[in-house]
This record gives structure tokens, C-alpha cells and sequence, in this order.
């Protein structure tokens, strides 16, 4: 089940996120972007990285919220990175939980407790060349997907969330709702791989615990300071800081002659297993977190206005005065539940892309030479041949290279340009004359060279381009006549406000105007001509009258409706 959703109306096909992915799981398909959920380590950090938050987790506090209103039983499970979110003191929050209608609330380090103990006997039995720790899910996420050769060297424990949702599910029944609450869109991934055993109901990350308290009016200024059910061992709350695992182990990591390393970010994630596959690292303890400091870095807490540096001293000083024993004690836990795990190759085949087919795709990307390769990942792959593939494989669009479009859009201009028959103008915000097309250059008889970055008024009268750039408002389709140029133009002025300049052009009606004119001569010649049948028509009707003694009234009453008609017509031109 993919956990994180992309709106397409707020998407705005920036590549960012694709740019950010580390293992490129966003496909674009008609300008929308997809995640593609055998690709995503849900790592989130998409969410965090897209300026329209256009992606959003899939939430289940609808389902806390049924919970809470059902009244059935429910119990928190909450990681301790909490301590760096709220600015209240820690024990408010357990309050809050509790006012919110939780019925018990702890830690999910108690569940490190477990796990601790677990790791150090897998590490005491068995002999691997390396171990890898399993409690972030986005790592044990990317390790399934892309690095599978490694999952032997997967310690098969459960996660501290995964235990301790177990340990409560044991103490309060199977039909406890229990809630786990952190900053990792992961953990929602793992929570649906126990769905089976259910145990752990739902997943909410901070914004969501704060939009709970908000909508039950729960003031954590007001409220009393309280005390988690059970108090967790001091190191493992430090599981969710970098190296906190690797810290719990005691001496079992160096009496095994392992090497403990402790690495965290996804960048520096995939460089390590990278070496280990390769054969570059040997009897090493690996702590791999693909958060920045581990969950102190996740995907809510980055999105959390407190800085990085001022959550993970908070988490520090908050893990520091809870508790100062560092002496375990072992929770009462029934030998009936099993905190095994297992991994299974979760490894797709890519489609890979003949050098054939490759230079065929690049050819449609505009990428004929090596100079047409820029590589530079403005569409989210770092190099145009990984775009290529990406095309290849479905999951991204030649329109997505931002030159090749810009080119594209550039040629296709520059032939409107050049080659159309109106006369084109663009003026800066001064009206001096920034672009002037062949076109013009024949109209006005004047070299571009020679009118470039001075003022158009040295060509024609400036006034309709000032007021158009001044107003705002267009003038579209006026007639104007350029006598000193012979010309006759319909004239129409646009403003570009986000780019500051006066867009004209100008359709060169001199010829049909000509031609207006010549047709009023013909109409005027034919007007005079009947004028002239009148009166000569009347004249021999006189005469006529005068010998059979007729009125001529009848004659001239048609003949000057006659004249009427080819003078409507004139008037009609004009």
C-alpha cells in the first residue's frame, strides 16, 4: 500500500521531489506525478522538499479519532524524539494523551529494552561477516528493494515500535487499540506488514497528535505535568538519536571484534551498503538510519519550524534528566511472543534500454552531440542518459528536459518571428525598442542594429504605448495611418507585466485601404455618370411632354431613386 498521495491540482511539475527521491520512485505521466510504490522506500523525502505540498502521508488519525469517540481502550506508544516538537514540558503531553482518552501511555523505547537484549544474543550466536541494525524501516525498505545480496546480514529482529506494540497488545488484549505517534512515514509501511497480527492499530506523526489536542481543546500550556506508565532504560531512548543503538550493545560489539559504525542520511545510507555489497566493509556492527541523526531527522520533525540542531539538544537534555541508570532491567515479558522478523527480496528488474534505443530516446530529447548533454538534473535525474532510461522504462517524458523545451519553444518563436508578415515590436519599460522583426525593418525602412535600446518614438508617435504601459489596459485593433511611412496599420499594444514589456504588433492594411479607395472612385465616376442620365433623360422627357403631353414626373421619381441607391453604397464604403 503506497502511504503517500500526490495532488495533481497543487502539483505544478517542478521536479523537485524527483530531484530529492534517492531511488527516483516518482513517475510523471502526462504532467502528473505518480509515486510508484515498488520503487519508495518511504523515506518522505518528498513531503518534506515539495513547496505546493502537493504530497501529503495517508493519515490514520481517522482512525484514532474513531477510537477515541468509541471509547474503546486505547494506549500510546510514543518515541521519545517527541521531547524536541512541543514547547512544553514532556510530561504535559503525557497529559494530554491521557485527557485525549488514552488509556495508557508509554514509550516506545521500552520496546529497545527488548531489543537490545535480542540483538546481543543474535550477535553472541551467530557469526556473520557483518550485522546490519533493522529498526528504521525505510532502511530495511531500501535494503529489500536495492540492495538484496545484504538481507543476510539483517539482524531479524523486530523493530522497538513492532516490540513494544506486541509487549501491549500482550498486557492490555488483542482488542486495545494502540497508537503509535512519531515522525517517520515509514513506520506506517511496517505497522501494515504486522496488519495480520495487528499489532499496532495506527501510526500519527506530530502535526497530527497537535491536530487532536487542537480539536478537543486540550491546552497544554494549562495543563498538569504527568508520568509515562512505565519509565523506559535510559539508552534506549537514545535509539532514536544516531549511534543510540550501537550504545545499548555495551561490550558485546567490541568482545565480537566488530567494528560499530553509525551511519544516518540516505545519501550516506546508499554509499555504505554500496561498499559492504562490494565487499569494501567486513566485521562491522552497521547502524544505518536513513534520516539525518536518525528519527531526531524525520520527515515531520524536518517540517517542524524548530531547527535541527535545537530538536536533537531538547531530545539529548530531555534523555539526559529522565533518567541517569544506566543499569536494564528486563520488562516481564511472556515467552509467548515471538519478536522475530523476517525479510524477504522485494528486488524488481529494470528494464534497461538498448545504445540503440538509448541514442534514439536522447535524439527525441534534442540530444544529438555529447555538447547537447548538459546533465544538469533540473528534471530530476543527474544525468540525460538516466533520463533516457528513466523514458524508456515509462517513468518520465521527454517535455520534462526544461532546455530541450526552452529550445523547443525558442525556435518555433524565432520562425514566427522572423517570417511573419505583421509588423512586431517589443518594447521595454522605458518604450525603447528591445526586438524588431524583418518585417518592421521593411515597413519603417530602418536596420534593427540601428533602432535596438533606443526609443520608438524616433520611428512613430509614442502615445499609445506609453498609456498601454501605464494603464495596464490593451489596445486591440486600432487603425492608424503612418503617412510619413505611406503605410495604414491595425495596431494592437499588450502589456507583460511579470516581464515588464510592451508586446506590438501591427497588421499592414495599406493595400485593402488602397483598394477601399479605388472602389469609392468607381461608385463616384458611376454616381456622376447617373447625375448626368437625370438630367439629359429629363431633358428629352421635357421635350417629349412637350409633344405628347405627359407629365415626367414617373421618369425622374426612378431615375433619382437610382442615383440613391449608388450613393448608399458610397456612403457605406465610407
Amino acid at each position: 500500500m503506497n502511504y503517500i498521495d500526490i495532488s495533481g491540482l497543487n502539483c505544478k511539475n517542478c521536479y523537485k521531489c524527483l530531484r530529492a527521491c534517492p531511488v527516483k520512485a516518482i513517475k510523471f505521466k502526462n504532467e502528473k506525478a505518480e509515486i510508484v510504490e515498488e520503487r519508495c522506500i518511504s523515506c518522505g523525502r518528498c513531503l518534506v522538499i515539495c513547496p505546493q505540498n502537493a504530497k501529503k502521508d495517508k493519515p490514520d488519525i481517522k482512525y484514532v479519532k474513531d477510537a477515541i469517540r468509541s471509547g474503546q481502550k486505547i494506549v500510546a506508544s510514543v518515541s521519545s524524539v517527541f521531547a524536541g516538537v512541543f514547547n512544553v514540558e514532556e510530561g504535559k503531553i503525557v497529559s494530554a494523551l491521557r485527557e485525549l482518552g488514552f488509556s495508557y501511555v508509554e514509550e516506545t523505547a521500552l520496546g529497545g529494552e527488548i531489543v537490545t537484549e535480542l540483538y546481543k544474543d543474535y550477535v553472541e550466536k551467530t557469526k556473520l561477516n557483518n550485522y546490519i541494525t533493522t529498526s528504521c524501516p525505510s532502511t530495511v525498505n531500501l535494503i529489500e528493494k536495492y540492495f538484496p545480496s545484504l538481507i543476510k546480514y539483517m539482524i531479524p529482529i523486530a523493530s522497538s515500535m513492532a516490540a513494544h506494540g506486541k509487549i501491549l497488545k500482550e498486557i492490555w488484549g488483542k482488542d486495545a487499540f494502540v497508537v503509535f505517534i512519531g515522525p517517520c512515514i515509514a513506520k506506517k509501511t511496517e505497522s501494515d506488514s504486522y496488519k495480520k497480527e495487528k499489532i499496532v492499530d495506527a501510526v500519527i506523526n506530530f502535526d497530527e497528535l497537535k491536530t487532536l489536542f487542537k480539536e478537543w481543546n486540550i491546552d497544554l500550556n494549562s495543563i498538569p505535568v504527568g508520568e509515562f506508565d512505565r519509565n523506559a532504560y535510559k539508552k534506549t531512548r537514545s535509539f532514536t538519536l544516531s549511534g543510540g543503538i550501537i550504545n545499548s550493545m555495551g561490550n558485546v560489539i567490541g568482545n565480537n571484534n566488530l567494528i560499530p559504525m553509525s551511519v544516518s542520511g540516505i545519501e550516506e545510507s546508499i554509499q555504505v551498503l554500496k561498499s559492504i555489497e562490494i565487499g569494501e566493509i567486513s566485521n562491522a556492527f552497521l547502524e544505518i538510519t536513513t534520516c539525518r541523526g536518525n528519527c531526531v531527522g524525520g520527515p515531520n520533525m524536518i517540517k517542524n519550524e524548530v531547527s535541527y540542531y535545537t530538536r536533537l539538544n531538547k531530545v539529548k537534555n530531555y534523555i539526559k534528566n529522565r533518567d541517569t541508570s544506566n543499569t536494564i532491567r528486563l520488562l516481564s515479558v511472556p515467552d509467548s511472543i515471538d519478536f522475530s522478523t523476517s525479510f524477504k527480496d522485494s528486488h524488481f528488474e529494470k528494464k534497461k534500454a538498448s545504445r540503440k534505443e538509448l541514442l534514439k530516446i536522447m535524439k527525441s530529447m534534442g540530444k544529438h552531440t555529447k555538447e547537447d548533454e548538459l546533465n544538469c538534473g533540473v528534471c530530476g535525474y543527474n544525468t540525460c542518459i538516466e533520463k533516457a532510461q528513466a523514458i524508456y522504462e515509462g517513468m518520465a517524458e521527454t517535455n520534462m528536459c526544461l532546455h530541450f523545451m526552452r529550445n523547443k519553444a525558442e525556435n518555433l518563436t524565432n520562425v514566427i518571428f522572423e517570417n511573419t508578415v505583421n509588423c512586431i515590436f517589443i518594447l521595454d519599460e522605458n518604450i525603447n525598442v528591445k526586438e524588431i522583426n524583418p518585417a518592421a525593418e521593411e515597413a519603417f525602412m530602418i536596420k534593427a542594429k540601428d533602432i535596438k535600446d533606443k526609443p520608438i518614438s524616433l520611428l512613430i508617435n509614442d502615445a499609445d504605448f506609453r498609456y498601454v504601459r501605464e494603464t495596464g489596459k490593451s489596445i486591440i485593433g486600432k487603425k492608424v495611418h503612418y503617412y510619413k511611412y505611406n503605410v495604414i496599420f491595425i495596431k494592437t499594444i499588450v502589456y507583460m507585466p511579470k516581464q515588464d514589456i510592451v508586446m506590438v504588433s501591427m497588421m499592414d492594411i495599406t493595400k485593402e485601404e488602397e483598394n477601399k479607395e479605388e472602389l469609392l472612385k468607381v461608385k463616384e465616376q458611376t454616381i456622376d455618370t447617373a447625375q448626368k442620365v437625370i438630367e439629359k433623360q429629363m431633358r428629352v422627357a421635357q421635350e417629349i411632354a412637350s409633344l405628347l403631353g405627359e407629365t415626367t414626373a414617373e421618369t425622374k421619381i426612378t431615375l433619382t431613386k437610382l442615383k440613391q441607391v449608388v450613393e448608399g453604397d458610397k456612403s457605406d464604403i465610407k
